[in-house]
């Protein structure tokens, strides 16, 4: 597990690129996941507790949108808004999107890129460590997200850890790119 991201923002042209996407199918697709997993995975629920019934958003730094997650039982969701619209939060975490998904397959340390201040938290605190405890606990794959077992599972989550993999050079080479540009300005 790392400690701390040396560079985890999307380049500016990926926000662009996602800002026009119509959220309503996005939204759909999260929450039948979501709903999916709550039904498989009764455990999490169960180990969060209240928690499930509080709203958090997810703020990713460099994407234009928040994604406002309810884990209830009856009703998981995912909603996607902008980030001026997350009122009904009763928590809030904060990261560029990379440090966000790092920490939900363990890559990265929650309590590091707390402490360095990659991760902010706003809001009631216990429900976000609740939920991190939990997911931490869980040790959730992609292809467990996705419903799938077997060999099927082992191909998406190859195939995520290589794709993530390469996004994450991607964003660190830009990073560079962009810090070698402001200095030659």
């Amino acid at each position: 597990m790392q400690t701390h991201p040396s560079s985890e923002s999307l380049p500016p042209l990926v926000s662009s690129l996602v800002a026009p996407l119509p959220k309503p199918p996005m939204e759909a697709l999260l929450s039948t996941l979501t709903r999916r997993l709550v039904a498989r995975r009764p455990d999490l629920i169960r180990r969060l507790g209240d928690v499930v019934r509080v709203p958090i958003a997810i703020v990713p730094d460099d994407l234009p949108h928040a994604f406002l997650l309810s884990l209830d039982p009856d009703n998981s969701r995912v909603r996607i808004c902008d980030k001026s619209r997350i009122g009904d939060a009763r928590a809030i975490v904060r990261a560029p999107f990379l440090v966000l998904l790092g920490l939900l397959d363990g890559t990265y340390d929650g309590d590091a890129l707390f402490f360095s201040r990659d991760l902010r938290i706003e809001g009631r605190t216990e429900h976000v460590l609740a939920l991190r405890n939990t997911l931490e606990e869980a040790d959730l794959t992609p292809g467990e997200f996705f419903g799938l077992s077997g060999q099927s599972a082992d191909w998406v989550n190859t195939i995520s850890d290589k794709l993530l993999g390469q996004v994450r050079a991607f964003a660190q080479k830009s990073a560079h790119a962009d810090c070698s540009r402001q200095k030659l300005s």
